[in-house]
């Protein structure tokens, strides 16, 4: 058993046909609908909400979305945004297995900045959806009490960086002239 503070979620995706342009290259599109809490009649697995011309709504229960001490920062990054919210990775089923068509699967939910981040580096598809006002108060208490902001060294003077030559070898400082002979005043 995890003694971090948690909350257990669904995801809930949305298919939706696309309009103008587009519509030429792609008939559907996927996005992120909503993430609510958990409740036990959501069951254990996926299921399709409703379908039709217009579109599908999917439900994904059991999400466990858990705070870390070690990660506060990104969640006051989150609630001190001027739109605190849940970000979702989902990915495309490979294959259809929960329907006949592909559908759009999430993969994980996080109120952290630092999250969502290391995802969009990696090339991950993320949404939001905003938090609710409890839920962003949780987050802001848990960072404030875990939050310790970094120290800030005192950077060295310049003077005291060592010399090098534009190949990063150290650089030779003399008093002489090419000659090696002593320089006057030197």
């Amino acid at each position: 058993m995890s003694s971090r503070p948690s909350i257990d979620v669904a995801v809930v995706m949305r298919r939706e046909r696309v309009q103008g342009d587009m519509a030429k290259w792609q008939t559907w599109r996927w996005i992120l609908d909503d993430v609510t809490p958990h409740e036990e009649g959501f069951g254990k697995h996926p299921k399709c909400l409703c379908e039709g011309e217009d579109g599908a709504l999917w439900l994904f229960p059991n999400f466990k979305v858990e705070l870390y001490p070690d990660d506060a920062e990104g969640y006051l990054l989150n609630v001190t945004s001027p739109d605190p919210c849940f970000f979702v990775m989902w990915r495309m089923e490979e294959q259809a297995a929960l329907s006949d068509d592909l559908v759009a699967v999430p993969e994980r939910v996080s109120l952290s900045y630092h999250d969502a981040g290391r995802w969009l580096d990696a090339q991950e598809t993320i949404e939001q959806v905003p938090a609710s006002p409890d839920i962003v108060e949780w987050v802001r208490e848990f960072a404030k009490q875990h939050y310790t902001p970094e120290v800030k060294r005192r950077q060295r003077p310049q003077s005291f960086q060592a010399l090098t030559d534009r190949f990063g070898q150290p650089a030779k400082v003399t008093t002489s002239d090419r000659s090696g002979r002593k320089v006057d005043g030197a």
